[in-house]
């Protein structure tokens, strides 16, 4: 659940918490809103007097981030999706059974009894999705983990709201679903980076020059999908 700040004016602040290792509080506007990273150890109340002193720079993000939104998925015939940075269509039709959902030549198609049903729906495209992330990123996983000479001990999906992916000690890989959306250059600069975790587990210079290894442009890669996010976000 999303925490509120109520701040002297009577104006609140909605936001999502992180606590991580780290020294610093770290304020992050993102497609679904304020994140706080906060140090494990940092009080509430330490916390909330910091988002204070900070109120005038978030309002500003949040007002910038609603004029620039995206208006949101319909799930309806003829929907504009992204498939690998692609533009597709999503092609809705009746029929008396649930179909299996078939992609060719741009068309995501799905033929189901409740077609005009937008909850449906989107459960169905999102667990074609995910089905088509798992097979699409294990191969790359298998590609980029050879050419750096490093074995990780499995793949699962996150639907996480703020992280594209993570590693951890037991060399267990998860990455984000919704980057099945994003063009396939971004996909390998995501993965060549969690994949660098495995040798450097930190963001050190050591750290980047691992990345940089075998993924040269990775600065670049990084602003792009920071421009993608919102649009990745609406699925």
């Amino acid at each position: 659940m999303p925490n509120i700040l109520t701040l002297p004016s009577g104006d609140q602040i909605h936001y999502q918490l992180e606590r991580r290792q780290r020294r610093t509080v770290g304020l992050k506007i993102s497609a679904t809103g304020l994140i706080i990273h906060a140090p494990k150890r940092i009080s509430q109340a330490h916390l909330e007097s910091i988002l204070v002193l900070k109120a005038d720079w978030i309002r500003k993000k949040l007002a910038a981030r609603s004029v620039n939104e995206i208006p949101a998925l319909q799930w309806q015939d003829s929907e504009q999706l992204f498939l690998l940075g692609n533009q597709i269509t999503l092609a809705l039709a009746f029929d008396s059974r649930s179909r299996a959902v078939e992609y060719a030549f741009g068309l995501l198609q799905l033929a189901m009894p409740n077609h005009d049903d937008a909850a449906a729906v989107e459960r169905k495209v999102i667990q074609w999705y995910k089905k088509q992330a798992m097979i699409d990123f294990a191969r790359r996983l298998e590609i980029f983990s050879s050419k750096l000479g490093v074995n990780f001990t499995s793949l699962t999906l996150s639907n996480a709201k703020s992280r594209w992916g993570s590693c951890n000690s037991r060399q267990e890989i998860r990455l984000n679903w919704r980057l099945l959306q994003a063009p396939p250059h971004i996909i390998n600069y995501v993965i060549c980076h969690e994949l660098a975790h495995l040798i450097e587990m930190n963001h050190s210079a050591k750290f980047w020059s691992v990345v940089a290894s075998i993924y040269p442009d990775y600065k670049l890669a990084e602003k792009e999908l920071k421009a993608w996010s919102p649009k990745l976000h609406l699925m």
